[in-house]
């Protein structure tokens, strides 16, 4: 599970829970350098190492090493998230992928996020392009995630990120009052988590609907 901007791996526990208990599933919480009690300074190749670091870990854990692996990304966790798979997908291990409302870019989400530093956008040294990854990625099942009323980054981002994603299975799932930090509290959320891991795994999980 890759977390967003704001907070760190403690606020997303609930999450976790409520995933692990519906689902049935392990969840990997991974708190980035510099978040949390984490040492060090967040920047964007520190980050992708962590999370590559984070899946070879599974990879080589004895009692995890056999499993599907679900990433599982918001806001910059999805960018991160994107970024891993698509260096990724062709392990194996990687059975699906969750965006909840990720951005094109850091350059294209400033102007509407940071509206006074529209104009130096194009200095920004993080870049967090996933336009650019998402489409490397050709054989991982994909479910993007939409708050419509998301107040940090244009539901346009998410609409964007499907129109060009290139795998046979996406789907799109859109919640019409869902904020940037409470579109996981909307009505059905998770139902469409289970949804999704149930089309993907068949019978390999035990779901229980919520």
């Amino acid at each position: 599970m890759f977390h967003g901007n704001a907070g760190n791996i403690g606020h997303r526990v609930p999450i976790a829970k409520v995933l692990e208990e519906h689902i049935g599933c392990n969840v990997f919480m991974l708190e980035y350098r510099g978040y949390g009690l984490s040492t060090g300074t967040p920047d964007e190749d520190g980050i992708n190492i962590d999370a590559q670091t984070a899946i070879d870990y599974i990879r080589n854990n004895d009692e995890t090493r056999n499993d599907k692996i679900i990433v599982f990304g918001e806001s910059i966790g999805g960018a991160c998230a994107i970024r891993l798979v698509a260096n990724n997908q062709d392990t194996g291990d990687i059975a699906g992928l969750i965006l909840i409302n990720t951005f094109t870019s850091i350059k294209k989400l400033i102007p509407s996020a940071f509206p006074p530093a529209k104009y130096l956008a194009g200095l920004c040294h993080q870049y967090w392009n996933s336009e650019e990854s998402l489409p490397l990625i050709t054989k991982i099942p994909i479910l993007f995630m939409s708050g419509l009323k998301d107040e940090i980054v244009p539901p346009s981002h998410m609409k964007q990120l499907y129109s060009i994603c290139r795998v046979e299975k996406k789907v799109w799932r859109e919640f019409p009052n869902g904020m940037h930090n409470d579109t996981i509290a909307e009505p059905g959320f998770f139902d469409h988590i289970v949804e999704f891991v149930q089309d993907i795994l068949g019978g390999q999980q035990m779901i229980r609907r919520l």
